[in-house]
């Protein structure tokens, strides 16, 4: 067998990835509908000036500020990979329900513009919230269907991405403090 007969496209790849996981899915929720929730747990240490290691599974990454927010400028700052956070998941969902709906999409890429007011980190305007004040997303779509066919699309994952979703919904945090005995 020839290399080109065995190969398949990253498009195959991806639609056949997708159905799997959707038909997985689909089967272990039907059989034991609690397996649909899940917990995700991170950690993280500080060092330097601001910075952190954060540590998700078997991935760890680094985060900090620029030298204007008084970091070492080592890596991406927090709403910066909020941002990256928010891009990706629109990608997969992007990828997840062009596959549902029977859409096709050739390419996706997102720019993320996050507007933040520093007056509310430094607690300067008490009137100014800390985060972002608005998000605004740029979705280029390549592909061959009409404008409405994407804006379905768009429909869809709005309705469904969970980072979009955490950004547009209040989410019930709560916070304990624990002492390290060992100082």
């Amino acid at each position: 067998m020839s290399t080109a007969a065995s190969t398949i496209s990253v498009a195959e790849d991806r639609s056949a990835r997708l159905q799997q996981a959707g038909t997985g899915w689909g089967e272990r929720i039907s059989t034991a509908p609690d397996s649909a929730k899940l917990t995700f747990i991170v950690q993280g240490e500080g060092f330097g000036s601001v910075a952190s290691n954060i540590i998700s599974g078997k991935h760890t990454f680094t985060v900090d500020e620029p030298a204007a927010l008084g970091g070492d400028d080592l890596a991406a700052s927090p709403v910066e990979y909020a941002l990256g956070a928010l891009i990706s998941c629109q990608v997969v969902i992007y990828r997840l329900y062009a596959e549902q709906l029977n859409i096709q999409v050739d390419d996706v890429k997102i720019v993320a513009n996050g507007n933040l007011d520093v007056r509310g980190l430094f607690g300067i305007d008490k009137s100014i919230r800390p985060g972002f004040t608005s998000v605004d997303l740029d979705v280029q779509i390549s592909g061959p269907e009409s404008a409405e066919r994407y804006d379905e699309l768009r429909q869809a994952v709005d309705a469904h991405c969970p980072v979009l979703d955490l950004f547009a919904n209040p989410v019930p945090v709560s916070t304990k403090i624990s002492l390290d005995s060992n100082n």
